[in-house]
């Protein structure tokens, strides 16, 4: 949308659509208000805000989270870890992250849609990244720096960076078998979110490698992968005739929600049901028998993210030239007790 279309949208002046973007002190709160409105409604950015942007004017960083899914997935130290290595990178260049919270029921495309239109940052980190994610595409279209933790099927080559799903899965399916499990199920999330699709498919993989016969029953799909998540997906598995010796999770904090399950029905964790987990976190630390998951460096995930994003700004680029940053971060198996053989 050009200036012009924007204007005849609003019916007033070019000119005067121009200052409001501006921030000139000669329009009222009001006009200008229905101009930032319209103008992130309608997707339109400045000249000016889309060079400001690429060439980095801020000193800002921001980086998208939405509230909705990830802070519940991870909780606060999964993404206190990321920053703080990025912010490692940050500091010789004086640059600031700023954390862009979508909150829930917001639309992410929207959101970034505003961010660019308010010129508040001069690139951006994406999270949660869908199969097919417009707003990779928006960024692309309008040449902004960016960098996405994940992967998807929209946009052309883009840089990115995210977890070894494959590995995750690959591991856990290899391991139960070794101990003799051949009825696991899989707790994957319900929503559009990539890693899942990948999840889901190295799932599958791992099974057939094995000789194992796939049973769409046991890949439940879970609207929240939480503890609560885990919990009624545990529900859903134990209804199952036969029910399953070992279930693959997600998410770790799916396995606070499991346990509580098999709990109530009688059953002991481990014991009962072998429980793999992904990700070694504080809080699975404590659970007993101790969860067998993975160990990811976050605080280095964090510095490659920050690196591969100023390798994609030109004030930076001499300073980073690693080149366009395409990664499958590694992962760790930490054996525990929580997936020992069948009875």
């Amino acid at each position: 949308m050009s200036i012009r279309e924007l204007a005849s949208h609003l019916n007033i002046s070019i000119g005067t659509v121009s200052r409001a973007l501006n921030g000139r002190s000669d329009v009222n709160a009001e006009t200008r208000k229905r101009v930032l409105e319209a103008a992130a409604e309608l997707g339109y950015v400045p000249n000016q805000s889309g060079r400001s942007l690429r060439q980095g004017t801020t000193n800002a960083i921001g980086f998208m989270v939405e509230t909705n899914s990830e802070m519940s997935n991870h909780g606060d130290t999964f993404f206190t870890s990321v920053y703080d290595g990025v912010q490692k990178v940050f500091a010789p260049h004086h640059l600031d992250l700023v954390v862009l919270l979508c909150p829930s029921g917001d639309d992410p495309y929207d959101h970034v849609r505003r961010v660019v239109a308010r010129r508040f940052v001069d690139a951006l980190f994406i999270s949660a990244i869908q199969r097919h994610d417009p707003r990779i595409d928006f960024l692309i279209e309008r040449e902004i720096p960016f960098i996405a933790l994940g992967r998807s099927l929209s946009g052309g080559s883009h840089p990115w960076i995210d977890l070894d799903f494959e590995g995750v899965a690959t591991q856990a399916v290899n391991r139960l078998v070794a101990r003799g499990h051949r009825r696991i199920g899989l707790v994957n999330p319900g929503s559009e979110i990539n890693l899942g699709y990948i999840f889901a498919d190295a799932y599958r993989a791992a099974l057939a490698a094995n000789g194992i016969a796939y049973d769409p029953q046991l890949l439940v799909r879970a609207e929240q992968t939480d503890e609560e998540g885990g919990y009624r997906s545990a529900d859903a598995l134990l209804a199952l005739e036969p029910r399953p010796t070992a279930v693959v999770l997600v998410n770790e904090n799916m396995a606070i929600g499991v346990y509580r399950r098999l709990h109530e029905a009688g059953l002991m964790p481990g014991r009962d049901m072998a429980v793999i987990g992904l990700r070694q976190s504080q809080l699975t630390g404590f659970l007993s028998p101790t969860l067998t998951c993975f160990r990811i460096s976050l605080f280095d995930l964090g510095r490659r993210l920050a690196e591969g994003l100023l390798a994609t700004m030109p004030a930076y680029r001499d300073s980073h030239p690693v080149g366009l940053v395409q990664e499958v971060w590694p992962i760790e198996l930490v054996p525990g007790e929580s997936d020992p053989p069948p009875r």
